[in-house]
């Protein structure tokens, strides 16, 4: 995936099916200033029945007692180029806007300090206003298995003047981007599928679903118990004491929420601000996220709809909101009669009745005109395909169809898939899928096959420790659009009763996963930077409205 040129892009980027996120210490001197701030925390965020038993119960030991940790808190970042070879578009950006790039070193598992270790890479903008620092803020974009690593200079700007006040950090998760990585060779960059029409297409996506669980099984049996987000969140504390800072700052999109919150929960009292965007409850994470986001991407699609529809001129998929959607069932029966052949040449793609459905669903998570466009650019393309004429998709739409046919010798649906597995249990009997799939046909017939349908968590080792519950209160501001069609608005506000210090500032009318920083709604962006500057959260919950035309300021 190539870099983005927007806070928001990278959300999108890193979430394609979206669930869609310091000073020095180089001197001696410095590590004694910091070593109160650097030792290594308290792992006490989970509940009184999982923290005394298991894993967990040997981790929150050597956390407490800092046995094998404190060379973690206390290592000399090499703070230097981002620049990795010739080819690294990326870091020359980064070196171009004066930002640094360090590895820190972490344990692969917390229970075996001494054991194997990882690197965690780091990008970093210092506060220009030092006479005014708030701190460090460390980023998430989502995912999971989203990098971060680009979009220092993006929140910079993003958050105007107060953006010159912190040390703007972003870290690529443990496996992900250009941390230690983890590739299961998959054929495909992203596990979701649909069912299909019938117990066959079922049954085919049994197979496919065992057969990634094994491939991972296969290459990296040692890493995968240790690829989860408490383990990031002991990361991100260990890159909180390495930089020398008593607290940090943190905003996290999508997935980047339950990230955050987990931090909350295990390292109370080492975070400053902290900004959710695209919320997600920890009780709604897990294997099956999607399932409670699949009316509002039904929703969104009708909403496509009457857009495309009014713009058949330039699109041909239909003059009505109903003309358009049957366009487009059109298409997913043509796909479960036989593939389409989409492209020519080298990117010629084969796409079945398990593919449509994400195809549309990875392109609806943004309610812009651009986006729109590039939904029905895709529809049109789909359904030339149907009618077994040729085609010539645009470069976004190949993109997307080499991502899911291929993997694009990306490992994102790898990491994004351990990280979720290894969260979570997920239900291992094929049957109790099937049932809830065709229980969804009614309903959601568009998208329930796939949000209810199997993944390669059936069939992987259970978990090592208990899913993060929240114990603690956290007074952190929360952002969220109405329709969202990732995490849901409602799980926004779950979260919201759940953190009762929290405050929530609601995007109306808006079909969009990721607020902050790049929709240009001025009500929401001076919200954010008010909180950022002062660390006061609103006295109340606000509500801004989506803008029906332009941008949102």
């Amino acid at each position: 995936m190539t870099s983005s040129t927007s806070p928001a892009g990278a959300v999108r980027r890193a979430s394609a099916v979206g669930l869609a996120l310091a000073a020095c210490v180089t001197a001696s001197s410095a590590l004694a200033t910091a070593s109160a701030a650097a030792s290594p925390a308290t792992d006490r965020g989970t509940n009184s029945a999982t923290a005394t038993t298991g894993t967990d119960a040997a981790t929150a030991t050597a956390t407490a007692t800092g046995v094998g940790l404190d060379r973690y808190y206390r290592q000399n970042l090499a703070w230097g180029s981002c620049v990795t070879g010739p080819d690294d578009t990326v870091g020359r950006e980064l070196d171009e806007v004066g930002a640094q790039c360090a590895d820190a070193t972490v344990p692969l598992d917390y229970t075996k300090p001494d054991g194997r270790t990882i690197t965690v890479a780091m990008s970093r903008l210092k506060a220009t206003d030092t006479r005014h620092r708030i701190g460090a803020m460390l980023l998430n974009f989502g995912g999971p298995g989203g990098t971060a690593i680009d979009t220092p200079p993006l929140m910079r700007k993003a958050m105007k003047n107060v953006g010159a006040r912190y040390d703007i950090i972003g870290f690529d998760p443990r496996f992900v981007g250009r941390s230690t990585p983890l590739d299961c060779g998959w054929p495909t960059g992203i596990l979701f599928r649909s069912a299909g029409p019938d117990r066959a297409g079922f049954d085919r996506q049994v197979a496919f679903q065992k057969d990634l669980a094994d491939k991972c099984r296969a290459t990296n049996a040692s890493v995968l118990p240790h690829v989860t987000t408490r383990n990031t969140a002991r990361d991100m504390d260990v890159i909180r004491g390495a930089l020398g800072e008593r607290k940090i700052s943190y905003l996290g999109y999508s997935y980047g929420t339950y990230l955050g919150t987990v931090y909350s929960q295990m390292f109370p009292g080492r975070y400053d601000r902290m900004v959710l965007d695209g919320a997600i409850s920890p009780q709604d994470y897990g294997p099956g996220l999607l399932r409670d986001a699949t009316s509002e991407n039904e929703q969104a699609l009708a909403d496509w709809a009457t857009w495309a529809a009014t713009r058949d001129a330039t699109y041909h998929v239909g003059r009505t909101r109903d003309q358009v959607l049957a366009t487009v069932d059109r298409v997913t029966e043509a796909a479960s009669r036989r593939p389409l052949t989409i492209g020519t040449g080298s990117d010629t793609y084969r796409v079945d009745a398990s593919h449509v459905p994400l195809l549309l669903f990875m392109m609806l998570s943004d309610d812009s005109d651009a986006s729109r466009a590039e939904l029905g650019a895709a529809v049109f393309v789909l359904s030339e395909a149907a009618k077994g004429k040729p085609t010539r998709p645009s470069p976004a739409f190949i993109s997307n169809l080499r991502h899911v046919l291929t993997g694009d010798n990306s490992p994102t649906g790898s990491v994004q898939t351990a990280i979720l597995c290894g969260d979570r249990a997920a239900p291992r009997n094929p049957e109790s899928y099937w049932r809830d799939v065709e229980r969804s046909r009614a309903a959601h017939p568009r998208f329930g096959p796939m949000t209810e349908n199997i993944t390669p968590c059936a069939f992987w080792d259970r978990p090592r420790e208990e899913p993060t519950q929240v114990r603690r209160d956290v007074p952190a501001l929360i952002v969220a659009a109405t329709g969202d069609p990732r995490t849901t608005y409602r799980s926004s506000v779950k979260l919201h009763r759940e953190l009762p210090s929290s405050k929530l500032i609601t995007l109306t009318g808006a079909n969009r996963h990721g607020i902050y920083g790049d929709y240009g709604n001025a009500c929401v962006d001076d919200q954010v930077n008010r909180y950022l500057a002062t660390g006061k959260l609103p006295a109340t919950d606000r509500t801004c409205a989506k803008r029906t035309t332009g941008r949102q300021d």
